[in-house]
């Protein structure tokens, strides 16, 4: 009989500990609070900037990765294979592994990145033959987030 309790209760604590929820509640936020009025979608956001190489805005997306955890520093998915990179404008900041995967409402302001072909004539080679200057960028990485807030859908 003692054996039948002690193998119960064994049992009874290996399942008890080992349900982890790892998704992050809805409406958990890192930051301020991001306004929801007007959001944009990540795979719309290099449309709506159009010309503007910075802008502020509110976007809906889906976290990558989470590339650095102290800073929050993180990827959105941006439709056809693109990504931005967002990290968070206070550096104390700090989130949790379990973002990826998730679907996050984020506030901040958004920066088109320059590339080599966008620099060039900023260099002056612009002729054929003249020595050309490259930027090592990820051409995946075409916009740069700079979030102010944070809250998981």
């Amino acid at each position: 009989m003692k054996a039948f309790y002690l193998l119960f209760t064994l049992l009874f604590s290996l399942t008890a500990f080992a349900q982890k929820n790892t998704a992050l509640p809805h409406g958990a936020t890192f930051g301020t609070k991001p306004d929801t009025t007007a959001i944009v979608t990540a795979a719309r956001l290099e449309a709506f900037m159009a010309q503007k190489t910075r802008i502020s805005v509110t976007v809906r997306g889906k976290v990558i990765n989470v590339t650095k955890q102290k800073g929050g520093w993180f990827n959105l998915d941006a439709g056809s294979g693109k990504v931005i990179a967002a990290h968070f404008k206070n550096i104390d900041i700090n989130i949790p592994a379990a973002l990826k995967g998730q679907h996050v409402i984020v506030e901040g302001v958004a920066q088109k990145q320059f590339i080599a072909d966008d620099m060039q004539h900023f260099a002056g080679d612009t002729a054929k033959g003249k020595k050309q200057h490259s930027v090592k960028t990820n051409p995946n990485h075409r916009l740069i987030f700079e979030a102010t807030g944070l809250m998981v859908e």
